[in-house]
C-alpha cells in the first residue's frame, strides 16, 4: 500500500511538473512570438499572459507592479478632457449643421435604450436559469450594512449637468464634460465664421495633438496591462472563484449571449463589415479587459472606429455620448447582480417585481459615468427598494476585479459598434478608407 502511495503521488508530482513546463514554455514563446511582430495588440496579448505568469510565480512581485497600470490609467484621464473637449467642439461648430447633431442625438439615444434594454433582460434571464445565488450562507466576519452615497432621481438628473468644468475635468466626470463641450460647441457654431474660425482652428489641432498623444501614452500599455494583470492574479489569486464560479460563467456567458444575439446581429443588419471591424476593435478590447477600465480604452477606440472608415465627426459624438448612456456590460452586470443578491439573501422575485427592477436599472444605470462606486450605490439603492439585505453586495466585491474586466470589454465594444452603426446610417461611414490607407 504504501508503495502504491508513493507511486501515485509521484505521477501526481511528474504530473505536475509536465503542466508547470508547458505552461512556461507556452509564456516563453509567446514572449518570443512577440519580438517578431510591430502590432501593438500583440504586445498587449504578450503583456497579458506574461503578467499571469507573474502573478502566479511571484505573486510578491505582481502586487507591486500594480504601479505601473495606476500610471498608465493616470496618463489616459489627463488626455481625456483635451481629447473630448477638442473632437467635440470642432465635430460639432466644425460642421456647423445644428440639424444633423440634433438627429445624432436622437439617433444615438434611440438606440442607447433598445441596445441597453436588452442587456438588462440577458443579464436577468441568465441568472434565473444557472441561479448562482441560491445556497449561499452570510459569511459571519461580513458586516449587515452599508452606507454608499445613494443618489436621489433629482441629484442624478443634476449631477448630469458640470456646476464647474474644472472641478469636472479634475474629478474626470466623461458626461459633464461632454455637455459642456457640446454646448460650446453649439454656441460656436450659432457665431460668425470670422469669431469662430480662431477656435475652430485651436480645436482642430488640439485634437490633432492630443491623438498623437494618446498615441504616445499607448505605448505603455503592454506594460500596464501585464502589471495590471499580474496584480489581479497576485491579489485574487486563481482559487477566487470558489463558490462563485458559477456567478463568473453566468456573467461572461451573458456576454456571449448578449454579442452573439444582439450585437452580431445588429452588425449584419448595418452591413457592418465583421472580420476588419473585429480586428479594429482588438487593442480597445484587450486595454479594457485587462485594465478593467473602459476610459482606459476610449482614446485609442476613438483612433481605431476613425481609421476603420467612421467620420471623426460622428466618432467624436457618439463614443462619447456612449460612455454615458451605452454601458452595455455595466447594465449587463447590475441587472444580473440585483437578482443575485435577491438569490443569496433567499428571497424569491416575483415576474412584476423583476420588471420594476428592470426599468429601475434602465434609468438609474444612465448619467453616472465618472460617480465613484456608482455600480455600488445602484445595487445598494436596489436592495433597498425590493427589501433585500446587502451583505450579498460584499461577496461580489472579491470577483468584482475579474467581473469588471467583463464589464470593461462589453461596454468598449458595445460603444464601437454604436459608432459605426449611426455612422452608417448617416451616410458618414467609409469602409474603403481603411484599404486606401494601406
Amino acid at each position: 500500500m504504501a508503495c502504491l502511495a508513493l507511486q501515485k503521488d509521484t505521477g501526481s508530482y511528474i504530473h505536475h511538473l509536465w503542466i508547470e513546463f508547458f505552461r512556461e514554455a507556452g509564456i516563453v514563446f509567446f514572449i518570443l512570438f512577440g519580438f517578431f511582430q510591430k502590432k501593438l495588440s500583440t504586445w498587449i496579448w504578450v503583456g497579458l499572459f506574461a503578467g499571469a505568469a507573474i502573478g502566479i510565480d511571484f505573486p510578491q512581485i505582481g502586487q507591486n507592479l500594480h504601479v505601473l497600470g495606476t500610471i498608465f490609467l493616470r496618463l489616459v484621464k489627463t488626455l481625456l478632457a483635451p481629447l473630448l473637449f477638442s473632437t467635440l467642439v470642432f465635430g460639432i461648430a466644425g460642421h456647423a449643421d445644428l440639424k444633423q447633431i440634433g438627429r445624432l442625438g436622437w439617433k444615438s439615444l434611440l438606440y442607447f435604450e433598445v441596445v441597453t434594454s436588452f442587456a438588462l433582460i440577458i443579464g436577468v434571464l441568465c441568472i434565473n436559469f444557472t441561479r448562482a445565488g441560491v445556497g449561499i450562507s452570510m459569511p459571519a466576519h461580513i458586516e449587515k450594512t452599508l452606507s454608499p452615497p445613494i443618489m436621489t432621481v433629482e441629484e442624478t438628473i443634476a449631477h448630469i449637468f458640470p456646476e464647474n468644468i474644472a472641478k469636472s475635468v479634475a474629478e474626470g466626470q466623461i458626461l459633464q464634460v461632454v455637455i459642456f463641450s457640446v454646448l460650446f460647441g453649439i454656441g460656436l457654431a450659432l457665431v460668425p465664421l470670422n469669431v469662430r474660425k480662431p477656435m475652430l482652428e485651436f480645436t482642430s489641432s488640439l485634437s490633432e495633438v492630443m491623438f498623437k498623444f494618446t498615441g504616445l501614452v499607448m505605448y505603455m500599455a503592454p506594460l500596464a496591462v501585464g502589471s495590471a494583470m499580474a496584480y489581479t492574479v497576485s491579489t485574487l489569486g486563481l482559487g477566487v472563484l470558489h463558490n462563485l464560479l458559477i456567478l463568473v460563467a453566468t456573467f461572461f456567458g451573458a456576454i456571449l449571449i448578449f454579442v452573439g444575439i444582439i450585437l452580431v446581429p445588429i452588425a449584419i443588419w448595418s452591413r457592418i463589415p465583421l472580420l476588419p471591424f473585429g480586428k479594429a476593435v482588438l487593442e480597445p478590447l484587450s486595454i479594457a479587459f485587462a485594465t478593467a477600465s473602459s476610459e482606459a480604452a476610449l482614446p485609442k477606440a476613438m483612433t481605431a472606429m476613425e481609421d476603420l472608415g467612421a467620420s471623426r465627426y460622428v466618432v467624436s459624438f457618439v463614443m462619447p455620448a456612449g460612455y454615458s448612456f451605452n454601458m452595455d456590460g455595466g447594465t449587463l452586470y447590475l441587472s444580473l447582480a440585483s437578482i443575485f443578491i435577491a438569490q443569496a439573501s433567499g428571497k424569491y422575485l416575483s415576474l412584476s417585481q423583476e420588471i420594476i427592477m428592470i426599468f429601475t436599472l434602465m434609468l438609474a444605470s444612465k448619467g453616472i459615468a465618472g460617480v465613484p462606486r456608482a455600480a455600488l450605490a445602484i445595487l445598494t439603492g436596489m436592495s433597498a427598494s425590493l427589501g433585500l439585505p446587502a451583505w450579498p453586495i460584499f461577496i461580489l466585491f472579491g470577483i468584482d476585479g475579474i467581473l469588471d474586466m467583463g464589464r470593461s470589454a462589453l461596454n468598449v465594444l458595445g460603444n464601437c459598434l454604436a459608432t459605426v452603426v449611426i455612422a452608417q446610417s448617416e451616410k458618414e461611414f467609409h469602409y474603403p478608407k481603411l484599404i486606401s490607407q494601406k
